[in-house]
């Protein structure tokens, strides 16, 4: 460990910008807040990232750990406490110091703040929580902050942090229990799902009190809800039914899982190690009681968490499959409503010959189609079971899910333009969500043809395989047949996937990239 005392401020960031990257952050900030007189700055619900780091991800331009320091060991981290590396942390005055001065310069919408673990969880919270204070409460700072939340923090913290942030998260690291055992030994799943359960029931409270300002739903929540689901509403719950209603034996790739206590967070598997089967998705976690007791005591006008919560899994690191990645997904935005599940390709940074990775580079088309699968769960309506099972638990590296899918349900296709319904011209390969409601919206006022179509938006090179106008297809050559739509459909893939597999140097930008404009 390399470690630097005298440091200017430029050096501590470039150093802790730096190790920020492998933090994802490729989202928009999902809330909106105008501005306030005596106040610096607003809150926009797109758009708060500006850069995009060389391998593809979209990232905040102000994006830091306050430390890189950790007490923890884990296999896969650039940080781990054993590496050599330089060490520093900055104090909250400087993360306020540097996150005014860049907004001021319009640098900046907001400001992404992680953090390795220095001495203890709640020592590192507790610096946390002070930097957030400052910056909303001394320098009046009312733009967009996202917070990772530190697993094994005191309860009180997290919650300030809550006040402070428009959005938390808290990284689940691994998609399975045995994963982070072995990969991650310092680290429980009970320390990482107590904040998410926490988080969760705070935003409840605080969107029942303040109503939408309090919040907003996430958009597997809205899809779960437009579909007639039965979701769970522990949110507006105290008594976490949701666990309630879980509880007993869990069933997931043939394995059974002992039956839990209410009070016993993890669930363990009968076979210890063997990530691709009998994995948990998700033990219980116990509600506390009341979720928020700092009403009377913090600034509470911008709600608890009122962006939402989020978390990230790496993928590659340990060899659950996607069936099991995204089962564990679905999970999350099931119990804990959360806005987004991310997936970072494992990069192995250590060069450790004990990561049981299976591929020699990162997975990232593995992560490219478990991104595209994510989405069909929040806007589209599929389930995990749908995409995937556990005879076919891996996706089609050539085929987006969603075409892979049909292919697989030709019975249901073609699908008629002018007469099919909202839920089900979304699975259809080439609409989305926008171009589906345009068209719903368009045959009010007429019979459509694929000249419409294509001027609505509709990617008519993958979705013209399987509609019809009228009773009639866009050519009269093309044919419902699997292997003939298959082989169009990877000769127009080529463009999508151009980059990946090939030589890419993970970089990230930062703010001292000279760029040459000659």
């Amino acid at each position: 460990m390399v470690l630097e005392n005298d440091m200017s401020l430029m050096k501590k960031l470039q150093i802790l910008s730096d190790a920020a990257k492998y933090d994802v952050a490729c989202t928009s900030s999902g809330v909106h807040r105008d501005g306030v007189k005596g106040e610096l700055g607003n809150a926009v619900s797109c758009g708060i990232c500006h850069s995009f780091a060389a391998d593809g991800r979209c990232i905040s331009l102000l994006k830091i750990l306050f430390t890189n320091e950790c007490i923890y060991n884990c296999k896969y981290c650039i940080n781990r406490v054993s590496n050599d590396v330089p060490r520093t942390s900055f104090t909250p005055e400087e993360v306020c110091h540097l996150t005014m001065e860049f907004y001021r310069r319009n640098y900046i919408e907001g400001l992404f703040l992680s953090s390795g673990i220095l001495y203890s969880p709640d020592y590192t919270m507790e610096l946390i929580c002070k930097t957030l204070h400052d910056l909303r409460v001394v320098h009046r700072f009312n733009g967009y902050i996202h917070c990772k939340a530190i697993p094994g923090a005191s309860q009180e913290l997290v919650e300030l942090a809550g006040w402070y942030a428009d959005r938390m998260s808290v990284n689940l690291e691994l998609p399975t229990e045995a994963g982070l055992k072995e990969l991650a030994p310092n680290k429980s799943r009970k320390n990482i799902l107590t904040p998410m359960r926490q988080i969760q029931l705070g935003m409840a409270e605080s969107m029942e009190k303040l109503g939408m300002k309090g919040g907003n739903r996430s958009a597997y929540w809205h899809t779960s809800k437009r579909l007639g689901r039965h979701m769970d509403d522990a949110l507006t719950k105290k008594d976490d039914s949701l666990l309630k209603k879980d509880r007993g034996q869990l069933e997931f790739g043939g394995g059974e899982y002992e039956k839990a206590d209410r009070m016993q967070v993890s669930i363990l598997p009968k076979q210890k190690t063997d990530f691709r089967k009998n994995t948990n998705i998700l033990p219980e976690v116990p509600d506390r009681g009341g979720a928020l007791t700092m009403w009377n005591k913090a600034e509470t006008n911008r709600g608890f968490v009122p962006a939402g919560q989020s978390t990230q899994m790496i993928i590659g690191a340990t060899g659950e499959s996607d069936f099991e990645i995204i089962s564990v997904s679905e999970a999350l935005y099931k119990k804990f409503d959360l806005k987004r599940v991310f997936y970072s390709a494992f990069i192995n940074v250590n060069n450790d010959s004990t990561l049981p990775a299976l591929e020699k580079d990162p997975p990232l088309r593995r992560e490219h189609r478990l991104y595209q699968a994510d989405w069909l769960l929040r806007y589209y309506g599929f389930e995990a079971n749908e995409l995937l099972s556990e005879k076919r638990p891996f996706f089609n590296t050539y085929l987006d899910p969603k075409c892979d899918w049909a292919l697989g349900h030709l019975e249901d296709f073609p699908v008629e333009i002018n007469t099919a319904d909202y839920d089900t011209l979304l699975r259809v390969p080439g609409i989305g969500v926008k171009s589906a409601g345009r068209i719903v919206r368009a045959r009010k006022t007429g019979q459509l043809d694929f000249d419409t179509l294509k001027k609505i938006g509709v990617v008519l090179k993958r979705a013209v395989f399987f509609i019809t106008c009228n009773g009639k297809m866009m050519y009269n050559f093309l044919k419902v047949d699997e292997d003939y739509i298959t082989r169009n459909l990877v000769a127009n893939e080529g463009d999508i996937m151009n980059g990946f597999g090939q030589d890419i140097t993970y970089k990230q930008l930062t703010l001292f990239d000279d760029f040459s404009l000659g």
